[in-house]
């Protein structure tokens, strides 16, 4: 009984996932669906700069970033600030983040006068663990992402018509699957992945070349940082939710054919 309690909850959460505002239609229209089609093939190999100056130039203001002050979004940041630094970045603040990445924030608005939105759940970790009666990311993690990181996201892009990301596609077999420009099904509009053929040694040297600020845990022998109790030092994204099937969060997974929800 208590397993298909749980089914049912979650099967009742997707559905009021879908109602909620900004939940889009998977599919562009055709005419935008040509050109991200186009876009993709025709800047698969440019620069980062030219990914994010045809980004900036297409859709302005309607343009937004998530930023989890992973690397490579640190380096992104440093683009954009030449490029479109008016562009709203955000970030999915869970609660749960380490204070070293909470730091970096404030050294990112230092160095590129980029102020960081935080974005947040509808409810603090207090209140949450009490409704569900402790930690849930300890046996049910996916929940967890899902309540604190996919519905912020979702609220948080509403109104907005092309999002950028971090991802790369050495990172996961399902961030292998992306496009440089591709629909974001799940969220119902544009993503552009400006590093997505980056390599991690490429990313690191531009950053170490020139000087853009880190998370400092990166050199404690965590490659990949997310929320604290989920995230041990590790290589590539080893030390994310470590001994369990799950190494993604849930934003970037490829839910749709032909990538169109990673």
């Amino acid at each position: 009984m208590i397993e298909w309690g749980i089914w049912v909850r979650s099967q009742f959460m997707s559905m009021e996932a879908l109602a909620q505002p900004g939940r889009r239609p998977n599919g562009p229209p055709p005419e935008l669906a040509a050109e991200i089609a186009d876009q993709a093939a025709l800047l698969d190999h440019a620069d980062p700069e030219a990914i994010l100056s045809w980004a900036a130039g297409r859709f302005g203001a309607g343009l937004t970033m998530a930023t989890a002050f992973g690397v490579e979004g640190c380096l992104i940041l440093h683009f954009l600030a030449k490029i479109a630094p008016g562009t709203r970045v955000f970030n999915l603040d869970t609660g749960y983040q380490f204070a070293q990445t909470l730091r970096l924030r404030e050294r990112i608005r230092e160095k590129y006068g980029i102020e960081v939105e935080m974005v947040r759940p509808s409810t603090t970790v207090a209140e949450y663990e009490t409704e569900h009666g402790g930690p849930l990311h300890r046996h049910r993690p996916d929940q967890c992402c899902h309540d604190r990181k996919v519905i912020p996201l979702r609220r948080a892009v509403a109104g907005y018509t092309a999002w950028i990301s971090g991802i790369r596609a050495e990172e996961t077999a399902h961030r292998a699957g992306g496009k440089v420009v591709q629909w974001d099904a799940k969220f119902g509009l544009t993503k552009v992945n400006p590093l997505l053929n980056w390599t991690r040694k490429k990313v690191w040297s531009s950053v170490i070349a020139w000087g853009v600020p880190y998370n400092e845990l990166h050199d404690q022998g965590y490659d990949s940082i997310g929320c604290e109790p989920c995230t041990a030092p590790g290589e590539g994204r080893e030390g994310r939710w470590g001994g369990q099937a799950k190494n993604e969060c849930g934003l970037h997974i490829q839910e749709h054919e032909h990538g169109s929800g990673i």
